[in-house]
């Protein structure tokens, strides 16, 4: 199955072994409290006050914040600071053409490839996954709770893309984080409302439908998605920041904008 973020371990289990395990355990614990809006976006992020939280020195939480920037996760300004990064309609706009054109081929290729126990498989995965949504939207859902229907959400996208039989594919819609970006998206957005069938839909076409039928199916519901988000990030013009100049006695320096 698919390797999707996990819960780091505890630090004592890696305490003694070399900086680079423990740039990952911070990378894997920054990580998670982001995608789990513990870490909401905009929000500073002061590796010394990180590295007093995980009770580790500064250099690996330097690399996994590197890290994090590399992957688009973060954003930094010489002088001004490291924070979660702000999604713009852009970013939102572009990453969703990237999973559209990864995940519409995924679902051809599925539909040609699949056997018939992986199509009974995903069908199972798809009223799963609105079942979990539903309850998420009966009451107050904590944010591990949410955290762990987004996992098996992005468990469902990329099972479909193993059961098409592409190596290349499947690993470059996991590599390229077209699925943790739209569990970002979600959490910033607060989207858990969905069609009651809404994943059941997909995943019945793609079993059932020709292998233009289920790209079809596979594009409608990625877009779909994509008006959502786009309606809630244009209302959410007060978390738009950016940078500023700003006067200090020691002259003028570059701070965050909200």
């Amino acid at each position: 199955m698919s390797k999707l973020p996990p819960r780091p371990p505890s630090r004592k289990k890696i305490k003694s072994n070399a900086s680079g395990s423990l740039a990952e355990w911070a990378y894997l614990d920054i990580r998670g409290k982001i995608l789990r809006g513990d870490l909401a976006v905009g929000v500073a992020l002061s590796r010394r006050r990180l590295a007093l939280e995980l009770d580790i020195s500064v250099p690996p939480v330097t690399e996994a914040l590197q890290r994090l920037e590399s992957e688009g996760l973060i954003e930094s300004e010489p002088r001004a600071g490291t924070r979660v990064r702000v999604p713009t309609r852009v970013d939102v706009e572009e990453r969703y053409l990237l999973r559209e054109a990864l995940e519409v081929q995924s679902a051809r290729l599925f539909a040609e490839r699949a056997t018939q126990a992986e199509k009974r498989e995903i069908l199972r995965m798809g009223r799963e996954v609105d079942r979990r949504y539903a309850r998420c939207e009966t009451g107050e859902v904590d944010r591990e709770t949410l955290f762990a229907v987004n996992t098996y959400h992005m468990e469902l996208h990329l099972r479909i893309a193993e059961c098409a039989r592409c190596g290349l594919l499947r690993d470059a819609i996991e590599r390229e984080q077209v699925l943790v970006f739209n569990w970002l998206f979600d959490t910033v957005v607060e989207r858990r409302t969905l069609a009651a069938d809404y994943h059941a839909t997909l995943t019945a076409d793609l079993a059932a439908g020709t292998s233009d039928e289920a790209a079809a199916a596979m594009r409608m519901h990625i877009r779909r998605g994509l008006d959502q988000v786009l309606q809630k990030i244009d209302l959410m013009g007060e978390i738009q920041g950016g940078w500023r100049q700003k006067r200090t006695g020691k002259g003028i320096r570059k701070v965050w904008s909200k």
